[in-house]
């Protein structure tokens, strides 16, 4: 853990000269953490949620006492904020006292923000699968164990790893260890088989240099989502690149080629019944990322092999074969093999879908779903329903009215552009590194299935009529016409034609462009909600960050640079609010046209329910606002620091969003 001392002082951003001047005024003086943190919530922690916000509507001023029984007085939701954040740090350090500056609690909160995800966010993420890093991963709220028992999963052809693990949990009996090899062959029907013993997936080891196994680190999303998720990755590796994290960036690259090598994919996460199913490709992506940060030489050009090589090996045995190519079109879908609900969902989030069956045959939903998932009560309809459930969760885009419930009825826009890009990213790196072949793999072949990709998706995802691209639907033979900021993925991707581009970066902007940045999709293609159905998480009015991140470098990689940082100034204008007013959290979405946290949606929102300080934010959301900042003119960041809301900076340039919106 870094000394708070020098956590408080570090200067990021290029803050203005006027904070370190402030800090060279007023250095701080110790003040008692107990006392403190205990007077300040009694006094302004009206709700009682162990933070301090504008909700609770501080309206006098606290008086912080020093050691020397100094007083300051402290007023605003914000400086009270910091200085309760601040405390807590120091207390959960096991401090008594901790220094407190003038210029620690009038930080700006752009600086603020950007500082706790870089110095503190990061490693707070970041777990490893070993002795050391087990106590931290092996708790799974999604799915309890049904004995107590905690069960490490691990793959029978890796026998060193095999037998490190049952070394540890033969010595380390707190951890109540149990350690399993998986079969040879993993299927839908082992993997359901398992409901009530499901575990963790054991990562990459490698030897450290005392000749000790240690587990390649990795960063989670956060909250919930203890575990390395697939598409997560991606984004997590790009933020942790603009911090000057390379080495944890390459470990997670290698965790992932662990995973293609031994469990067939990269997973949606290390967790047993996610073993049926991936999620969307960007390995090759983030391979293309951290390229520029290696100079060429044996043991970097000999990694990048590796990660080609599995990356090649995952397109061609999960992306472009059955169950996922549609062979008669040569476009993919996603799929996941596994049958019955996921085990991983909360309780009651299938009810709505329960209900009639459960309610026709006399029983509690729950006690339907306990006698259909054990086999007592077969159901066709059902059985069809989670098929195409489980294939949206591979998607990403869990849940949205996108897909109709009929997740694998749709050759997607975001998969198939996601191939194109692999397609791509491939060849480039076998020009850029390898002379344009490696082991038989050749950068021609690869540009001509990206071609041959691109003929097709033109042919069955592009609407010239309505200047958009769409999914598209094999069951009904048309477009799907539901407007998504997964339109914008052809211009991330770089298939777009320039006259595609221009009409997709209007059309889509009027739709989904908001107050707080993109939303997922446009309001009339979700429709209308009620209780019969309600609103789903990746839909409109919520915003995402990877959708934020892929739209703004499609958008620049077209010329449209006056969007992309419109775009990336309402996210961070949002994510800035929000950790101001709200005791700085960082959460995973957004409502963008509220540019609010508060978001209720199926599961809520993870990284808002906290006491005292955030010590994560959101995995994917840290990466989205370092990001950001890099996309934003000396101009926009000064505004930015001043809370300007962003019409107020814009003038109403968007046609999507009024000059009278915030």
């Amino acid at each position: 853990m870094i000394a708070l001392a020098l956590l408080l002082a570090a200067p990021v951003c290029a803050a203005p000269a006027s904070a370190a001047a402030a800090r060279a005024a007023d250095p701080g003086v110790p003040v008692p953490v107990a006392d403190n943190v205990s007077r300040l919530l009694r006094e302004f922690d009206v709700d009682g949620d162990s933070r301090i916000t504008v909700d609770d509507r501080p309206s006098r001023t606290f008086e912080l006492v020093d050691e020397r029984g100094g007083r300051r007085e402290v007023a605003g939701a914000y400086p009270l904020s910091v200085l309760l954040q601040e405390l807590s740090l120091a207390r959960e350090q096991g401090r008594t006292d901790v220094v407190i500056s003038s210029a620690t609690l009038a930080e700006n909160p752009v600086d603020r923000t950007h500082r706790m995800i870089r110095d503190l966010f990061w490693d707070s993420l970041t777990r490893r699968v070993d002795e050391e890093g087990l106590g931290r991963v092996l708790e799974d709220p999604k799915s309890a164990s049904a004995d107590g028992r905690r069960r490490l999963y691990v793959p029978a052809a890796d026998a060193e790893a095999l037998a490190y693990f049952r070394d540890v949990a033969r010595r380390r009996p707190e951890l109540k260890l149990e350690v399993e090899a998986l079969p040879a062959r993993v299927t839908g029907d082992w993997v359901r088989g398992l409901d009530g013993r499901h575990g963790l997936l054991s990562l990459a080891l490698s030897r450290r240099s005392d000749g000790r196994l240690a587990g390649e680190p990795f960063v989670v999303p956060g909250g919930r989502f203890n575990e390395l998720y697939g598409w997560d990755t991606h984004f997590i590796v790009l933020g942790l690149l603009e911090d000057g994290r390379l080495d944890l960036a390459r470990s997670m690259v290698d965790d992932q080629v662990y995973e293609i090598r031994r469990y067939g994919k990269i997973l949606n996460a290390n967790r047993t019944y996610y073993l049926t199913r991936s999620q969307p490709p960007l390995l090759t992506s983030t391979l293309a990322a951290i390229e520029p940060e290696l100079p060429p030489g044996p043991r970097n050009d000999a990694w990048l092999a590796r990660g080609l090589e599995a990356a090649i090996a995952e397109y061609r045995t999960v992306w472009t074969a059955p169950p996922r190519l549609v062979a008669s079109t040569g476009l993919s879908r996603y799929f996941d093999e596994g049958r019955g609900p996921c085990p991983e969902v909360e309780p009651g989030h299938y009810d709505p879908i329960l209900r009639p069956y459960a309610k026709k045959a006399g029983m509690t939903t729950a006690a339907y779903l306990a006698a259909y998932d054990s086999g007592k009560i077969a159901d066709p309809a059902l059985d069809a329903f989670f098929l195409q459930d489980r294939a949206e969760r591979e998607s990403g885009h869990d849940t949205t009215y996108r897909f109709d419930d009929r997740a694998t009825d749709f050759l997607t826009v975001d998969l198939n552009s996601l191939l194109y890009k692999t397609e791509t990213d491939v060849a480039d790196l076998l020009d850029k590194r390898f002379g344009g072949s490696l082991k038989g793999e050749t950068s021609s072949r690869w540009r001509a299935l990206a071609a041959a990709r691109r003929k097709r998706m033109n042919e069955l995802f592009w609407d010239a009529k309505r200047g958009l691209f769409f999914d598209y639907d094999l069951k009904n033979r048309r477009r799907s016409g539901y407007v998504s900021a997964t339109g914008l993925y052809p211009l991330w991707a770089g298939w777009a034609t320039p006259e595609q581009a221009a009409a997709a970066e209007t059309n889509s902007l009027r739709e989904l462009e908001r107050t707080g940045g993109l939303a997922a999709t446009a309001e009339e293609s979700r429709g209308a909600l009620s209780a019969e159905r309600p609103a789903r998480q990746w839909d409109y009015p919520y915003g995402w960050p990877p959708h934020q991140i892929l739209a703004w470098e499609g958008l620049a990689r077209y010329g449209f640079a006056d969007d992309e940082r419109r775009l990336a100034y309402r996210w961070l204008w949002t994510i800035v609010k929000n950790a101001r007013d709200y005791n700085g959290t960082v959460p995973e979405k957004y409502d963008v046209v509220k540019a609010s946290h508060q978001v209720f949606a199926e599961y809520g929102n993870v990284g808002t329910k906290f006491a005292y300080i955030t010590k994560e934010g959101f995995g994917w959301m840290n990466a989205s606002y370092e990001l950001g900042l890099k996309a934003l003119t000396p101009r926009l960041l000064a505004a930015l620091r001043a809370g300007k809301p962003p019409g107020r900076v814009f003038n109403g340039s968007s046609s999507a969003v009024p000059p009278s919106s915030p």
